[in-house]
């Protein structure tokens, strides 16, 4: 049996209510998601229940446009999202392997690569 084990976030964001500041969907942190480190991403509503996640070459612009695609899984569900948790991974393969493991494990609402067992 292979054991995996999820990293520990890097980074997270949460949602902010009545933002001040300039944001996207209520986050203003995005500054704080690395532009340069691959990885892997989750997106969270605000029970702290699994909504999606993805893999990325580069973190920051990719989860930018979950908010911003018009072809995102999450386009009709951005306003769910409460929490965003980012954990740097280098290897591609790395990356791929824990995205489709943490989608499967905790049953990511929005995930359409999901394995069903």
């Amino acid at each position: 049996m292979i054991t995996i084990t999820i990293p520990e976030p890097n980074v997270t964001i949460t949602k902010q209510d009545a933002p001040e500041l300039s944001n996207i969907y209520g986050f203003t942190d995005f500054h704080l998601i690395t532009r340069e480190h691959g990885g892997i991403f989750m997106l969270y509503n605000e029970k702290d229940e699994l909504l999606f996640v993805g893999k990325a070459r580069k973190l920051r612009q990719r989860i930018k446009k979950h908010f911003e695609d018009s072809v995102s899984p999450m386009k009709k569900h951005r306003d769910e999202v409460a929490k965003i948790s980012v954990c740097h991974v280098s290897d591609p393969v790395e990356r791929e392997l824990y995205e489709v493991f943490i989608a499967n494990r905790h049953n990511a609402k929005y995930n359409t690569n999901r394995v069903e067992y």
